[in-house]
């Protein structure tokens, strides 16, 4: 049974003691999804930190006023991030700057460095393919090629050369504790996750949330790539080490226990996606941006209509990859994907 035994978040700047050294702290974030969590482990030494929250005045103005309240002034030694998404990176390069050691994938390192190198002021001709491939809405087309777009330098720090690297298998001392390094797929690439030998403590970042899905993502810079598949294969490799007992601190929303029933219905969710997909395609061939009713069950806004088509691409390429649907190119660059035969 999936329970949440902690229903009061931290407030900004604020911590609150989930396992004995071990404090959970809750960033705000400007969108949707508002809020980011982060952890600190109390070492011999002073802090180790786990993820960050965006680069921003309000988020630096929230770890000071932490540093100086719940985490008593004592030095930040290192910084573990979970993987290279800007809410969790974003302020990894302020605090290297700081003196704090920073360890991370070698995957989630390159990713986040080269996409803050990389800013665009348009949209570049790579990405109007991928939109006009996924089909995306005239109206919504339009207005998005003229505009600046997202660009992962407005909230990350800019990350100096040097990381120390995670790695798949392999082991880390932070909090009194010997963890056990468990790589995740699907929502991001060699996403870490951290699995205590010492008590039911397991730290999930984005790979283990309990009442929400991460997004599963296709983009421009890999537009063949199936994250449903990594998804799959991440879950059905983790359910082994999982425990009801675990207490699993996850990168959003409430802490929670019952992890293995978490995992087969966060599988589930996936799979019966898939399944209304099929029912969808069933009645003619579709774009991936004609695909949000089945997928999605709700209206698509503006605000989330980046991150709907994206999922949608991921779930068709999947279906793809297995051979369940084809699909062909329309005049105008659309792929349509219908069942196979």
């Amino acid at each position: 049974m999936i329970q949440t035994p902690l229903e009061v978040a931290p407030a900004p700047g604020e911590a609150t003691e989930v396992a004995d050294g071990v404090l959970w702290l809750r960033i705000p974030l400007p969108m949707v999804l508002d809020h980011v969590n982060v952890y600190a482990l109390r070492d011999a030494d002073g802090w180790t930190l786990v993820d960050t929250g965006l680069d921003t005045k309000k988020t630096r103005a929230i770890w000071e006023a932490a540093l100086a309240g719940p985490l008593k002034g004592l030095p930040v030694r290192r910084l573990i991030v979970t993987h290279h998404h800007p809410d969790h990176v974003g302020l990894a390069g302020w605090f290297q700057a700081q003196g704090v050691e920073l360890w991370i994938t070698r995957t989630a390192w390159l990713m986040a460095r080269m996409l803050t190198l990389d800013e665009q002021p348009l949209p570049t001709e790579e990405t109007l393919a991928f939109w006009r491939s996924a089909g995306m809405e005239a109206e919504v087309f339009e207005a998005r090629r003229s505009e600046r777009p997202f660009n992962f330098a407005d909230i990350v720090h800019p990350m100096p050369l040097g990381f120390s690297r995670l790695l798949d298998g392999g082991t880390f001392q932070m909090g009194g504790r010997v963890w056990d390094i468990r790589f995740g797929q699907g929502h991001a690439p060699d996403h870490a996750t951290f699995w205590s030998r010492e008590d039911d403590v397991v730290i999930g970042g984005d790979q283990l949330l309990s009442t929400i899905s991460p997004n599963l993502g296709v983009y421009a810079t890999e537009p063949g790539a199936d994250p449903v598949g990594e998804w799959f294969a991440a879950c059905d490799a983790l359910q082994p080490h999982a425990r009801d007992a675990h207490l699993v601190l996850p990168g959003h929303k409430l802490p929670f226990t019952g992890l293995p029933d978490r995992l087969r219905q966060m599988i589930g969710n996936h799979h019966g996606a898939l399944e209304r997909l099929r029912a969808h395609l069933a009645l003619g061939p579709k774009t991936a941006a004609e695909c949000f009713p089945p997928l999605f069950k709700r209206q698509i806004d503006s605000g989330t209509y980046g991150l709907a088509l994206v999922e949608a691409v991921a779930h068709l390429n999947h279906l793809h990859a297995i051979g369940a649907v084809i699909r062909d190119r329309r005049a105008d660059g659309a792929w349509l994907y219908r069942l196979s035969p």
